[in-house]
């Protein structure tokens, strides 16, 4: 059961995805679609084709044909839901993708009638796998379709008022998908690019495929130093994205604002993560700002109920629905990040203008699985009388975790929804103020588990 995560469903090829467990997964979701057509796309790790074969044999024994889009970005797969394939429309798509996971792992990404699956409903799904019989033998039924060029297609003719722009564009794949498309695109549209490791190699020999680990941006961050005007990194699946410029790591919170730039007053979505300057500047723009769960299965349901233009985390999933279909897409967020670029927007300026804060990064406390609930709700109970030496509070908002406002700052708690750790993010004005908020709740985290 723990390859069934709150978001997705990952492990290790072999040891838990291997023929028995996937091909049971494509049976048991096959129930859970009302249409005929599931769209299926992968990544570029060496197993991903043959998890394919199996999720087929799984899918077709449920009485579901698909549509076969061979190796694809994560975005591409969700694309897919949105369009016509000889008259088809996908009741489903599954992505199969180990995202910025080590080599070893792989998953699968799944969306039912254009709404992620998540939660209870993957949860419902494992334990209906752990106790399945046989599967019924059906002979295999997959169409293939080319959905890279519909959606390189799309892209190009979308932002064609970008077509031969001068800004000198670097860029790095980390040998994930993100190449299968980005070369074609850029090439259309007359773009000056360098690419690195753009070639998709499931082993990632040059780095670890996760833009938002500082240690993986070394090398385009020299490459930009040299003969760029702006980079960006992509993660192994696509959907998540590190933009650079010469004085900034543009976090996702801060793209946010950016892109919000060229809107009419949007909704626009943020993350418990996010920094309260992108609330506060938000508002007083006179957009309306909704802070929301962590994870990009919560926040495309929110943008959907709310009706919301823009969704953002800060690791860098950027969902638009302004414009576009309202998923995480990184190659559609590098085109509008240029855009603004391009309409003569100075990404640093404008970044400069803001109030000065100081931000850690994510900060990970290791706990157990059974444990890091209990924690919160233990943290939860204690702040209603902190100690004496806590910091003043202004409010407490419970929406993911506990966010904490401060006088001059705010801390964050929450439990991972997928891993067995604590999550904690401090903002301040000052350095030593945040340092205090951390010392504050790390404190507090100690008295929690302790009285477990």
């Amino acid at each position: 059961m723990s390859i069934y995560r709150e978001y997705d469903i990952r492990g290790i090829y072999e040891k838990e995805l291997n023929e028995l467990s996937v091909t049971r997964i494509g049976y048991a979701l096959a129930s859970k679609i009302e249409g005929e057509y599931v769209a299926v796309g992968y990544d570029a790790r060496s197993h991903s084709p043959i998890l394919f074969e199996f999720l087929v044999r799984g899918l077709n024994a449920g009485g579901k044909k698909v549509l076969g889009m061979g190796m694809v970005p994560t975005p591409v797969n969700y694309f897919s839901n949105y369009q016509k394939w000889d008259g088809i429309v996908p009741s489903a798509s599954v992505m199969i993708t180990g995202s910025h996971n080590p080599s070893e792992y792989n998953g699968f990404k799944i969306t039912v009638d254009k709404a992620p699956f998540f939660g209870e409903d993957i949860y419902a799904l494992g334990r209906e796998c752990e106790v399945m019989g046989a599967i019924p033998h059906a002979e295999r039924n997959v169409t293939e379709i080319n959905a890279v060029v519909r959606y390189v297609d799309f892209l190009v003719e979308e932002f064609q008022h970008l077509k031969g722009m001068e800004t000198r564009i670097v860029y790095d794949c980390g040998n994930g998908v993100a190449g299968v498309v980005t070369e074609d695109i850029f090439k259309a549209l007359q773009l000056r690019t360098q690419g690195l490791y753009v070639d998709p190699d499931g082993t990632f020999p040059n780095h670890h495929p996760d833009p938002s680990d500082e240690h993986n941006l070394e090398d385009v961050k020299k490459l930009l130093e040299q003969s760029g005007d702006i980079a960006f990194a992509y993660d192994g699946d696509a959907d998540r994205i590190a933009v650079l410029t010469h004085k900034n790591n543009i976090k996702g919170d801060m793209m946010a604002l950016l892109y919000s730039m060229r809107m009419d007053k949007p909704t626009v979505i943020g993350e418990v993560k996010c920094s309260q300057v992108m609330y506060d500047e938000l508002e007083r723009r006179g957009s309306k700002v909704i802070m929301y769960k962590t994870g990009h299965s919560n926040l495309k349901v929110k943008m959907k109920e709310t009706n919301a233009d823009l969704a953002c985390e800060v690791s860098g999933h950027i969902f638009f629905k302004n414009r576009y279909f309202g998923y995480d897409d990184a190659i559609y967020a590098t085109l509008r990040m240029l855009e603004l670029i391009h309409d003569g927007i100075d990404l640093d300026g404008e970044l400069a203008k803001l109030p000065q804060v100081f931000s850690t990064e994510e900060i990970k406390v290791k706990t157990t699985e059974s444990e890091k609930f209990k924690i919160i709700d233990k943290i939860k109970e204690l702040l209603h009388n902190p100690p004496a030496s806590f910091p003043t509070i202004k409010d407490i908002i419970e929406v993911d975790g506990v966010r904490i406002n401060f006088e001059n700052g705010w801390g964050l708690v929450r439990a991972s929804n997928t891993t067995p750790i604590l999550v904690t993010r401090f903002e301040s004005t000052s350095q030593d103020t945040a340092k205090l908020y951390e010392k504050a709740i790390n404190d507090l985290i100690v008295i929690a588990k302790e009285s477990l």
